[in-house]
């Protein structure tokens, strides 16, 4: 099995979803996200993924998980070609890296983890076997033997997946409809059973009826 690298600037995305995130994957939901991944066009379903947080402390892996989507082009005005690469993974682990990683830079500058360019500018990089079997090795004694996710044995899905941040920025809007809904609903009764016999609504006393 092939394994790629994603890389994680918290200086380029804050992430403020994480520390959530990695509860839900703690409790057993199998979490899907996506992730640019450079020029790699040779991703392919089933492959492995691990996250490496960068530029700030605590510096690592954080996460890993199972692509469950190719390489598939995003429309983005920012770049030359007029688009950016993206694959669809499901975690398998995660912890919040913004204050804990799995294994650390410094340890990753060890034999035979030195083989691997870590410090990567861009995603989608191969891992390199030698380092690769020795991360699965010790990615395994930290975190535990995992099978893999059911949406990692799920046939390839042509709708992409969202990210972890276009999932809670739903979840919001969702919420929030929702009690928009409720506070109507209040409104409307409030109303309906205070109408005046010409049907017009009434001024009687206590409370509004909006939340």
């Amino acid at each position: 099995m092939t394994a790629f690298l994603l890389i994680w600037s918290p200086k380029k995305w804050p992430w403020p979803e994480l520390p959530d995130v990695a509860k839900r994957v703690a409790a057993g939901e199998a979490v899907t996200d996506v992730w640019g991944c450079g020029f790699s066009r040779s991703i392919l379903p089933g492959d492995r993924v691990f996250v490496h947080r960068v530029t700030l402390e605590p510096k690592g892996i954080f996460a890993s998980g199972y692509v469950t989507r190719a390489p598939y082009e995003v429309p983005d005005a920012t770049k030359k070609r007029g688009y950016r690469l993206c694959v669809d993974f499901v975690y398998d682990y995660l912890v919040d890296a913004h204050h804990e990683v799995v294994v650390t830079r410094d340890e990753l500058r060890k034999h035979p983890f030195s083989v691997q360019t870590w410090d990567a500018q861009t995603s989608g990089i191969s891992i390199k076997p030698m380092a690769e079997g020795a991360l699965e090795k010790l990615w395994i004694e930290r975190t535990g033997k995992r099978a893999r996710p059911a949406a990692a044995l799920a046939p390839p899905s042509d709708k992409p997946a969202s990210s972890t941040k276009e999932q809670a920025t739903q979840a919001w809007s969702a919420a929030n409809k929702a009690a928009a809904g409720k506070r109507a609903a209040r409104v409307a009764m409030y109303f309906s059973s205070r109408k005046r016999p010409d049907g017009t609504p009434g001024e009687g006393g206590g409370d509004s009826g909006d939340a």
